[in-house]
């Protein structure tokens, strides 16, 4: 046992420095692939590409909750979801990633601090129980659609390439809160829905500037 709990934290390490350091790559295609840039003031690219970068950061830290409560999840059925939803978020990593680039942007200072502490709740929620931690899992991606549905509102009308990739965004994590809740996952108290409210807010006002 304590063996394969040793493994599950190389894995889960490697994976951390992975999202952090090395170029993310997507599976499938990019959502706005094929589609030509628009011309877009400086002010507009600079608005898009802190927007996606909010995005990126959001899915910096998706990618870490998840590598948490794959740690500590009893059921393996419950471990295979956390793994299957991080895999995913890698490729919605490799889609913000390319597009801040394309904008002239950069990703955020505060991705590490973000991912450890994410890292941290992820474990906590696992060793919580399995249906706590898919409660988790099926809460954050439902504020994550909403943060998400409000980058389209705010998005340069004419960006269509960011818009592209926030809508398939949108559909995944509608996908992974729905996989979350077919799997026993838990209502979590409001309280602590406030308080991952919050957390967002944070994530949200910070790295939209650095």
């Amino acid at each position: 046992m304590r063996h394969s709990t040793l493994d599950k934290l190389i894995t889960e390490f490697d994976t951390g420095l992975r999202t952090l350091l090395a170029k993310p790559h997507s599976q499938r295609a990019h959502p706005d692939e094929g589609l030509s840039e628009a011309q877009l003031t400086d002010a507009e690219k600079r608005h898009a590409s802190a927007l996606m970068r909010v995005n990126h950061t959001g899915e910096v830290c998706a990618q870490a909750l998840y590598s948490g409560q794959a740690i500590t999840a009893r059921d393996a059925a419950t471990s295979k979801t956390m793994q299957q939803a991080a895999r995913e978020e890698t490729e919605h990593l490799a889609w913000c990633k390319t597009r801040i680039h394309e904008l002239g942007g950069h990703t955020s200072v505060l991705n590490p601090l973000f991912y450890a502490g994410s890292f941290a709740i992820g474990t906590v929620a696992g060793a919580l129980g399995d249906k706590w931690s898919l409660g988790f899992l099926e809460e954050t991606e439902k504020q994550v659609g909403e943060h998400l549905t409000s980058h389209l509102t705010q998005l340069p009308e004419a960006d269509e390439k960011s818009r592209r990739i926030v809508e398939q965004m949108r559909v995944d994590e509608a996908k992974h809160a729905n996989d979350a809740k077919l799997h026993g996952a838990a209502q979590l108290p409001a309280p602590v829905k406030f308080c991952m409210k919050q957390m967002s807010k944070l994530m949200t006002a910070s790295t939209y500037h650095f």
